[in-house]
């Protein structure tokens, strides 16, 4: 049996889940900006005192989203996920926070052999953090930043039905057009997407050096200076 504690904060969702094995046994999302600092250690606390049968020190491995995404969203998850592998000396396992994203897709009803899974994150204005999926939730296409415009996608368009999803994905559907386009709104990487994947890392031990793991940030950060200084 591997009980793990998966992490994501890659966007504006915080959410956390405890999996036994590949099955989800309890979970908690919240929809809300900047709540990961507030939040995060306190929904981890919650899963325990809500279900009586296990502690953290319970657990054999943290899971959590390496990015991209938010900066400072998967500094914070990935901080306390380190933070509880150290204290525990559990091990960490990292998945891609497209990958727990694009997990939403697998349910659709429009999803055929031959379709793709474009999942998006928002990266400002026109760019977004994206990649390509098959329909067994390989990975087709390396991760990017991607500028996207009319030209975006439009080769695989004529080729495959693709499903984009995710804050990126919703900026970009008036841009991104054709009949093979498929857009599902609402979704967002979840902690309760990594559970399967997260199991057959587990499986495979294929874990992160947790001393020396750091955030998939893809672009470097960049810190803005206010227009008006208080003296």
């Amino acid at each position: 049996m591997a009980l793990i504690l998966s992490i994501e904060t890659s966007t504006k969702v915080c959410s956390v889940c405890l999996s036994e094995n590949d099955n989800i046994i309890i979970k908690k999302e919240l929809f809300e900006a900047n709540s990961h600092a507030t939040h995060l250690t306190v929904f981890i606390q919650d899963l325990f005192n809500d279900i009586k049968d296990y502690q953290i020190s319970d657990i054999d491995a943290v899971a959590v989203s390496s990015g991209p995404g938010s900066y400072t969203g998967l500094r914070i998850g990935v901080s306390v996920a380190k933070g509880i592998c150290y204290a525990l000396n559990k091990p960490l396992i990292a998945i891609t926070s497209l990958e727990a994203l694009a997990y939403a897709a697998i349910d659709n009803e429009n999803l055929k052999e031959d379709t793709l899974i474009c999942p998006m994150i928002d990266a400002r204005r026109m760019e977004v953090y994206t990649t390509l999926y098959n329909a067994k939730l390989e990975k087709v296409k390396e991760i990017s930043a991607e500028i996207i415009d009319e030209n975006s996608f439009a080769e695989a368009l004529q080729q495959h039905p693709i499903i984009f999803l995710g804050d990126g994905a919703a900026k970009c559907q008036d841009v991104i057009k054709g009949e093979n386009a498929i857009f599902i709104e609402n979704k967002a990487p979840l902690a309760a997407n990594m559970v399967k994947t997260a199991y057959q890392k587990f499986q495979d031990k294929q874990f992160e050096d947790v001393a020396y793991f750091e955030p998939f940030y893809l672009k470097d950060f960049v810190a803005t200076t206010p227009k008006n200084k208080v003296l």
